[in-house]
Parts: C-alpha cells; sequence; structure tokens
C-alpha cells in the first residue's frame, strides 16, 4: 500500500510541476530557466598542488607453495611453521594471509607487539592489518625514494604521502617559509602543503564508455514527415541554434506544417542516437594538435559541464562529454574519447588545456595505465610562464569554438532533461564535423564526406548522414 502511495504523491507533483512551466510560459512569456542569470556565476575550481609521478616498483607475483619447495631444495630440511607462545596467539588472526605469496597464517608473525604490522616468515614481506588487498606495487617518493604511507581513502582515490622528515622536497619547502609562515607552520601544520602527495586512483579504466542518449521514443524508420521534412527541422534547430518551440511555429508559418515542438525534441533525440556512433567511430584523420577547455551548460535549472577536446588544426571535434561536475573523472573520460581515435599513441602527444589541475590528475591516472602524454596548461588572461606564451593560441582556438557552441546553444535556455542536453550537444558536433563550412579551412567542412558534399542544401545533407549513420549502425549489428 505505502508504495502505491508514494508512486501516486509523485505523479501529482510531477503534474504540479509541468503546470507551473506551463503558466510561466503563458503569463510572463518565459520558461523556468529563464529567471536565472544567462550567465553562471564564475566558479573557480578548487586550488590544489599535482606533483610529479612516483617511482613504482612492481613487486613479483608469489606463491607460498613454490616458495617453501625451493626452500627445502636450498636448505635440506622444510621451513617449519611459526611456534607461538600462549599468551601471543591471538595477535595473529586464523583467516589471516600474507599479501604477497599467499602464506597462511602459521607463516605469519606480529612484527610489532600485536599493534597491526605483520611480517611473511616465506617471502619476508611486511603489511599491516589495514591491507585490504593484494600487494602488487610500491609507491616511492621520486625526490627520496622512500615507500608513501596511504593516509587517506576516498570514493574515487587514495591519497599516498611520503612522511620522510629527510625528504628533499619536504625540507626544500620548509626553507622557502618566511619566519611568519613558519611560526604558522609550528600551529596549524595542516595549513600548509609541504610534503609530496600522489594520488592513486581507482576508476576502472575499461569501462568509460561513452554517454549516448537513452532508447529513443520515435522510430524513425514510421515518421509519417518526409527526410526532407526532418532535414528541415534539423537545419533550424541545430545548424541556427532555434529553440523548439521557434523550430515548430518556423515549420508552422512559412512551410504549413504542423508539428508540437514537443515532436520537435523527440525528431532531435531520435537523431542524436542514431548519429552518435558514427560521431565516435568515424576514422578521422587527426594532425595531433589537441586542445580541451570545459564551459557550461543548464540541465534542470542547474549548471553543468561540458567538456570539450579538439584537433586545432583539422577542427573536428573529438570529445564532447556533459557531466553535472568539473573533476578528474570527467576530465579522464573527455581525454579517453580522444585516445580511442588514434590509431596508435605518439611519443610526443600533449594535450593544451587551462590551469584546472584536474587534467594533470588525469595525466597521472593515464600514466598508471601505461598511458603517457604531457599537459601544457595555460594559465590566466596573460603570459606570466613560457608554456603559456607557446601554446596559448592553441588555447584561443578551443574558446572560440565555445562562444560558437554558445551561440547555438543560448536560444534554447537549456534543458529540462540529461537527455536533450546530450542530444543537442551531440547533433551540434554532428553538424560542427559534417556539415558546417569553416573560414580557416577555406569554407569547406572539417570532415569533407564526398556524398554529402555533392547534395544541393543542408536538409538533404542531414538526410544523408542520418542513412549513413543507419547504415554503420546495421553493418556494427551484422559483424
Amino acid at each position: 500500500m505505502l508504495p502505491q502511495l508514494l508512486i501516486k504523491c509523485l505523479q501529482i507533483i510531477k503534474t504540479q510541476y509541468q503546470i507551473i512551466i506551463y503558466l510561466l510560459g503563458v503569463l510572463f512569456g518565459k520558461s523556468l530557466t529563464d529567471w536565472d542569470d544567462e550567465e553562471p556565476v564564475n566558479q573557480s575550481y578548487q586550488k590544489l598542488q599535482v606533483d610529479e609521478l612516483p617511482v613504482i616498483e612492481t613487486l613479483p607475483r608469489l606463491d607460498y607453495r613454490h616458495l617453501l619447495v625451493e626452500y627445502e631444495q636450498q636448505h635440506g630440511k622444510p621451513l617449519k611453521p611459526i611456534k607461538r607462545h600462549a599468551n601471543t596467539k591471538t595477535t595473529v588472526p586464523d583467516a589471516l594471509t600474507c599479501p604477497q605469496c599467499q602464506a597462511p597464517s602459521n607463516y605469519v608473525y606480529a612484527n610489532n607487539g600485536g599493534k597491526g604490522q605483520y611480517q611473511c616468515k616465506v617471502c619476508r614481506c611486511r603489511f599491516n592489518h589495514r591491507s585490504r588487498f593484494a600487494k602488487q606495487v610500491i609507491f616511492r617518493c621520486p625526490h627520496c625514494l622512500k615507500a608513501l604511507e596511504k593516509i587517506k581513502e576516498r570514493n574515487d582515490y587514495y591519497i599516498h604521502k611520503c612522511k620522510n622528515d629527510d625528504c628533499s622536497f619536504y625540507q626544500a619547502n620548509l626553507r622557502q617559509m618566511t619566519p611568519q609562515e613558519k611560526e604558522q607552520f609550528q600551529h596549524a601544520p595542516y595549513a600548509f602543503k609541504v610534503r609530496y602527495i600522489f594520488r592513486e586512483f581507482l576508476f576502472d579504466f575499461q569501462p568509460l564508455a561513452p554517454s549516448s542518449p537513452i532508447q529513443s521514443k520515435v522510430d524513425l524508420s514510421r515518421l509519417s514527415v518526409s527526410s526532407h521534412t526532418l532535414g528541415l527541422i534539423l537545419t533550424y534547430h541545430v545548424n541556427y541554434g532555434l529553440s523548439a518551440r521557434k523550430t515548430a511555429r518556423i515549420m508552422k508559418d512559412i512551410h504549413g506544417l504542423s508539428i508540437s515542438h514537443q515532436t520537435v525534441i523527440n525528431y532531435a533525440n531520435s537523431v542524436a542516437l542514431i548519429v552518435k556512433p558514427f560521431i565516435d567511430h568515424f576514422p578521422y584523420e587527426l594532425s595531433g594538435s589537441f586542445c580541451g577547455d570545459e564551459t557550461y551548460i543548464r540541465v534542470k535549472g542547474c549548471w553543468h559541464y561540458l567538456f570539450f577536446m579538439f584537433d586545432a588544426v583539422k577542427k573536428v571535434v573529438l570529445s564532447y562529454r556533459v557531466s553535472p561536475h568539473r573533476d578528474t573523472l570527467s576530465a579522464i573520460r573527455a581525454i579517453d574519447d580522444v585516445l580511442k581515435k588514434l590509431p596508435s599513441i605518439p611519443e610526443d602527444l600533449s594535450f593544451v588545456v587551462d590551469g584546472n589541475p584536474i587534467y594533470l590528475l588525469a595525466q597521472h591516472f593515464f600514466a598508471q595505465q601505461g598511458i603517457s602524454f604531457d599537459v601544457r596548461q595555460v594559465i590566466g588572461l596573460t603570459n606570466e610562464d613560457p608554456v603559456s606564451e607557446e601554446y596559448r593560441p592553441l588555447k584561443q582556438i578551443i574558446e572560440r569554438f565555445n562562444r560558437t557552441f554558445k551561440g547555438n546553444y543560448r536560444p534554447t535556455h537549456g534543458f529540462g532533461a540529461e537527455e536533450g542536453s546530450v542530444s543537442f550537444v551531440t547533433l551540434f558536433v554532428a553538424y560542427f564535423n559534417f556539415l558546417r563550412p569553416h573560414s580557416a579551412l577555406e569554407k569547406r567542412v572539417p570532415v569533407v564526406i564526398p556524398a554529402l558534399e555533392s547534395l544541393p542544401h543542408m536538409p538533404a545533407r542531414w538526410a544523408r548522414l542520418i542513412v549513413m549513420a543507419q547504415e554503420m549502425l546495421t553493418q556494427q549489428a551484422a559483424s
């Protein structure tokens, strides 16, 4: 009875929400998202210092049974289990095993008097009672080569710190302090970042799949309108950045076709679902000059972040991630979209981005996966450092692209669902990559497809692009 009552209450709330939006449109000519300022408040990212990568020592995978056989062959006698005194039996749990060689508890010493550290008699591995995973690697400070200590566990990463007081990195930071800072450091050491810190990310590398619109409500094969009409709707809605309501209005006033704004939205979502695999898997010819940036997009009345990765020479959009957070995982996914489009990882691969530290953390994540590249950060509006001076032209290219996107996005006044935002961005990228002539390319489109270039007008090109995307889906399903 209670679940049915809860469902009924949610339906009533949803109906009331729709009535409020309708009344705002009738009385004031505004949607709910129009009441906030068009531009978001400048939300600065969290300031943090990202240190260089640690020295990673890979440990071999051991088996205590093989080690026991080797010991007996070398010494002529077996390695005996540990004999414990009666008062120390409880210091080593029976279920405890060595994380290095899986030796059982009768081969494990209580190494520091029952305070939590243990040592394996078979492989001599020392480990802590808080260890929950097999000990596969050791992270060492690049300045003093001491093993890092895990100090914090977050949902997505672990924080490791070098606690060696003689570390050259730590001592150099202490020497750089002013007398006032040294006095404050004595009372509040947590306010200063003086030790080497490394973040070990726990993201699973394989499931970094592209976001996609949900299953479409409209089957394009059963549309009551012609492909030319669908191309017209997309031309007005995507190419010229008209809202769904204005697109429906212009189809009625100029072409005599009566459709609702919701129909325009449904058509857009359906086409986006089809063309997204075509965009993501197209065999682009890339230059290797990649730049990235984030911009804002409104979803459900809240500001989301749109991560773009761009080929600055070919003028091709390679990643277009919509995320509610400006975090490391979003940056990882955006860079991963670019890496998937490269036939191989070049040795001089680099990305030009802003000063947001999430890109440096993403670089660390990929380094842990054996993928190396450089991150060139262009900081601020003036060239205060050599990197900013050298790479600012690339950063300005992605900034110019952001302004082009905002020109098309602004009339929409945001989106009422994440599906709509992803669909609109997907269609804009399809238009930008395959249909929009670019002045820097002598009025040619970034990706020239002869089958599209030979068509007489834009609605026909949209219709042909949809057919090509459908053919790719058919081929993928057959294979």
